[in-house]
Formats: C-alpha cells, sequence, structure tokens
C-alpha cells in the first residue's frame, strides 16, 4: 500500500528546533545571577596592606576615649590595674573565636548581600568591613543566641549585637532608626513584624552602618576604618585585637575575593596591628606606667605625712611630759 507523504513536515520541525533553541537560552539564563542578591555587592578594588609608617593622627586620636558611648557595650578599664573585668574579657576573647572559625554555608550568607549592599549605598560605608564585623560579632548571625535574648554578658542583641542596656538612651536606640533611609528588602534572612527591631537583620544592618559612619568609616579600608572598628568594641587592649581582625579581613577580603569561611591571614593582622593598633597599646602602656608612678607617689606622699604626724605627736608627747615635771618640781621646792 502506498502511502502519500506528510507535506508539514518541514514547518513542524522548524518549530521544534525553535522550541529547543528557547529552552536552551532559558536554562542560560536561569544559570546566570539573576539580579544583586545572588552575588557579593561590587567591591571598588583591593586595599593596600598597611604599614607602620601609615599612622596618622587619626589613629592618635584613638586614646581619647570612646566619647560616642559605641563601644560602652563590653569592658572598658583593660588598662586598670587591678583589672576586675579581665574575665569578662577573656569570655569575649573566646566568643570571637568560636565566631572566627565557625563553618558558614555559603547560601546562607547570600541573603546578606543585599543587605550589604543597601547600607553601603546609603551610608558610604565599605561594605567588606560591615560584613566583617557581622562575621566577627555573631558569625554571620549563626551563633546561638542571634535572634532572641542577650548575649553571655547581658547587654547585646542581634545580628549586630548592638548594646540594648546602656542606658539612659542605649546604643541601639540611637541608631535604630537608621531603617528609614532605604527600602526595606522584600526578602532576607530574619525579618520580623515590628520594625525598628535589634533581632531583624536589615534593621540591624543599616544600624550597624550608621554608627560606622558617625565614627568616621568610609569607602577606604584604612585607619579611619581601623577607627570605627575599634569605637564599634569600645576602647581597651581587646578593641584594638578586635579592630586589627576586623579591618585585616575586610583588607585580605578586597585583595584575595570574599572568602566566607577563610580565615584572617596572620600576615595581615600583623601588618595593621603595626600601622594603628601597635600605637594604641604604647599609649595604653604609657598611661598604666604614670598612673603606677602617681599611686606610688602618693603613697610615699601618705607615708611621709604619717612620719610627720607621728613625729609631731612623740614631740608633744615629750613637751607635755617636761611641763609636767617641771611643775612637780617647782611645787615640791616652794613647799613650807
Amino acid at each position: 500500500m502506498h502511502l502519500e507523504p506528510r507535506k508539514h513536515k518541514g514547518p513542524v520541525l522548524a518549530g521544534m528546533l525553535v522550541l529547543a533553541g528557547l529552552a536552551i537560552l532559558a536554562l542560560a539564563l536561569f544559570a546566570l545571577p539573576r539580579d544583586d542578591t545572588t552575588a557579593p555587592p561590587p567591591v571598588a578594588g583591593p586595599a593596600p596592606t598597611p604599614t607602620a609608617t601609615t599612622t596618622t593622627a587619626a589613629t592618635r586620636a584613638a586614646d581619647r576615649g570612646n566619647t560616642k558611648d559605641v563601644g560602652a557595650k563590653k569592658a572598658q578599664a583593660a588598662s586598670q590595674a587591678p583589672d576586675p573585668l579581665a574575665s569578662a574579657r577573656q569570655a569575649w576573647e573566646e566568643a570571637f573565636k568560636r565566631n572566627e572559625v565557625a563553618h558558614v554555608p555559603a547560601g546562607w550568607v547570600a541573603g546578606f548581600y543585599d543587605l550589604y549592599g543597601r547600607a553601603q549605598r546609603t551610608f558610604g560605608v565599605n561594605w567588606l568591613l560591615l560584613a566583617s564585623i557581622h562575621r566577627q560579632e555573631t558569625a554571620f548571625s549563626t551563633a546561638s543566641s542571634t535572634y532572641h535574648g542577650l548575649n553571655f554578658a547581658h547587654c547585646c542583641a542581634g545580628s549586630m549585637q548592638f548594646n540594648v542596656t546602656n542606658g539612659p538612651t542605649t546604643t541601639w536606640e540611637r541608631y535604630r532608626q537608621a531603617y528609614k533611609l532605604a527600602d526595606r528588602p522584600k526578602d532576607y534572612p530574619h525579618r520580623t513584624k515590628r520594625h525598628p527591631s535589634v533581632y531583624d537583620d536589615y534593621d540591624a544592618m543599616m544600624a550597624a552602618a550608621s554608627l560606622l559612619r558617625d565614627s568616621g568609616a568610609a569607602a577606604a579600608l584604612d585607619q579611619t576604618a581601623w577607627q570605627a572598628a575599634y569605637d564599634y568594641y569600645g576602647h581597651d587592649i581587646v578593641g584594638v585585637e578586635y579592630a586589627d581582625q576586623v579591618v585585616a579581613r575586610a583588607i585580605g577580603w578586597s585583595q584575595s575575593g570574599f572568602s566566607i569561611n577563610q580565615a584572617v591571614d596572620p600576615k595581615l593582622i600583623e601588618a595593621v596591628h603595626a600601622a594603628w593598633g601597635a600605637p594604641v597599646v604604647r599609649r595604653f602602656e604609657a598611661a598604666a606606667k604614670a598612673r603606677k608612678r602617681a599611686e606610688r607617689t602618693k603613697r610615699d606622699r601618705a607615708r611621709e605625712k604619717a612620719r610627720q604626724q607621728a613625729e609631731g605627736d612623740g614631740a608633744t608627747q615629750t613637751g607635755t611630759t617636761t611641763a609636767a615635771t617641771t611643775t612637780t618640781t617647782t611645787t615640791t621646792t616652794t613647799t613650807p
């Protein structure tokens, strides 16, 4: 039996090829990043590794104390002796070490990219500095108490660890309205029902960027960024170590790419410390020596005063005894 060939075979094949091409194109498009939340915000360029000669007046101001009270959330008396807060500072150091080594999934951290970018555009603060503090404080919001209650020191809360107890006006209360300066993203890791909330990632991130800007931070990862990180923690020896690590991490990211779980390069920490941390430590040490000298002088003066008083009391007693003896002798002589 003879069958006639199909007359519309050509157009059908052409249509199938078009559909296949569209399918391949769609797959290719979906494989590419679709918005700024699938990749980190752009980095302006690699920040230079600092040297000890880059210390400027901005760093020399670091020993004036935390006038903005942005670091009152933590111990600020490291150079005092005796140090009643040594155990608290040790606990902070241990917490930071845990956050440094915590392994965080890349997919989780990607949820913060949009927040970093919005904060950078709004306040002009380098997002790598903000992200580095985020890693230092709560390991990108993976620390156990990030979204509820207070930290182990019973003072700070949220992804960026704002002090909510250092009243009468807390650090959080001063910066909590910063979220109003940009549009809230539709989706991010932890969104609360009410705003502002220290537990809301967007609210906390915007507040932190505002605080860093007020402390002098901008786009550059230089001594102003170090000073802002130092202010963020507080003015003590641990605060110096904190700022060294935060800025070294941010500089490393700018040079080698945003590596979520890579430890901070020890050489970068050493370079940052030599440039900006060491001068502050030397001033702490000089101030401690000056206090010891003042205390020694005070003790010496107290001892000298006590000696003089003792000598004076002795002379008075001797005079009194002599006068009494003379009176007795005179009385005996004149008695009939």
